[in-house]
């Protein structure tokens, strides 16, 4: 079963943020909270995992 989708703790006030969850694969799933129904990117968790370190060493 697939998480909820979750917002960005950075997300601006108007929304302009994105959502991401965990799919049943483990790849991470992310879209525009603006545009739910559009296209969704998926990273694999090996990537997502890299991107997430990169973003804590800020």
């Amino acid at each position: 079963m697939d998480s909820q989708w979750r917002k960005s703790s950075y997300s601006q006030v108007r929304g302009d943020c994105v959502e991401c969850r965990v799919a049943h694969t483990g790849d991470a799933l992310v879209r525009d909270t603006q545009n739910r129904d559009r296209a969704t990117l998926a990273f694999p968790r090996e990537e997502w995992a890299a991107f997430l370190a990169d973003v804590d060493s800020l």
